[in-house]
């Protein structure tokens, strides 16, 4: 009887000492689940991803003779743009980056290629009358304002005005730019945007609330943006992150 009963001893034996081998691996499996899918971890874990790539890709742009626009303000533009570039919204994927955080006489607008990496040119450009001196600190959506508006923009058809060639915006934030096209906020040339104007004024004239650039480069700035590439405006107003709901 001896050598029948063992067997059954034993393997009742190890069936209980299994018992909390396999609770631990539930309660292991249970945890890892709960890591995966808690709300908080997944974005602190795709916000850490993001500032990663974008690093990585503000480490890659090859500049030439230009110089990189500050990190802050390229952070920005670069989450901006890849939830437009996911929506659907961009055909030309070109990025231009102004940073009214600078004073009016440094070279404050780059326009990058985002598929070359490359750095296509870097100019100077005029904030609105009322939003400030030689720096920009004050922003407006109204019409009749004279201040610029921040935020992104998507660009829109060439047409000829009183300015020449240029460049229809259409603002993408909703009661940030939204009024930018009835506003006729618009990509220009004018005489007041120029070295020679810094020499004599210590700074650049200032356009009614328009992204005014040199008639220099005006012709190939709008020739590299037309057809519905981003403009971003960039100001650090805690004012505007708090209400744009494409910058974090």
């Amino acid at each position: 009887m001896i050598y029948k009963v063992l067997p059954l001893f034993l393997l009742s034996l190890m069936s209980f000492e299994s018992v909390p081998v396999i609770k631990e691996n539930i309660k292991e499996s249970t945890i890892e689940k709960n890591i995966i899918t808690d709300p908080k971890l997944l974005a602190e874990k795709a916000k850490a991803e993001f500032e990663v790539k974008c690093k990585s890709f503000y480490e890659s742009l090859s500049t030439e003779n230009y110089s990189l626009p500050q990190f802050e303000s390229f952070s920005r533009a670069f989450e901006g743009y890849e939830q437009l570039k996911l929506q659907g919204k961009i055909e030309n994927e070109v990025l231009t980056i102004v940073d009214f955080s600078l004073s009016s006489s440094e070279e404050r607008m780059w326009v990058i290629d985002m598929t070359t990496k490359q750095v296509l040119l870097q100019t100077l450009v005029a904030h609105g009358r009322n939003s400030g001196n030689d720096m920009a600190s004050s922003f407006s959506n109204k019409a009749e304002s004279y201040q610029s508006s921040l935020g992104f923009y998507l660009t829109g058809e060439v047409y000829q005005g009183k300015h020449g060639m240029s460049l229809r915006l259409d603002g993408q934030e909703y009661g940030i730019n939204d009024n930018a096209r009835d506003r006729a906020v618009v990509i220009h040339g004018a005489d007041y945007v120029s070295e020679s104007f810094v020499k004599t004024n210590g700074r650049l004239g200032r356009s009614q609330g328009c992204p005014a650039v040199s008639y220099k480069v005006h012709k190939e700035l709008i020739q590299l943006i037309k057809d519905k590439s981003v403009l971003f405006i960039y100001h650090p107003s805690r004012n505007y992150v708090a209400k744009s709901k494409l910058v974090s």
